[in-house]
């Protein structure tokens, strides 16, 4: 299954999060666009995140954000 315009908008905002610490989350405001609030409130749902609008990554949240910055890494070497 290739990516899709939703999973990109949901990786896009699993990048976002510092796996440094647990201590720091995120927060999409309403005035995001509309797809960051779609991509954040779908993490939500799928048990990623901890609140629809952003908050702390859950246990699985953070090997996908783990994930998600590795192939960003591997892809785009900087």
């Amino acid at each position: 299954m290739p990516y899709n315009k939703n999973l990109v908008d949901e990786l896009n905002i699993l990048i976002r999060y510092n796996l440094n610490t647990t201590l720091e989350g995120i927060k999409v405001h309403k005035t995001a666009t509309t797809e960051n609030i779609d991509a954040t409130k779908r993490l939500f749902d799928k048990g990623l995140i901890t609140h629809e609008d952003g908050g702390y990554l859950t246990n699985l949240g953070h090997d996908a954000a783990e994930q998600a910055q590795t192939v960003l890494n591997l892809l785009n070497p900087s």
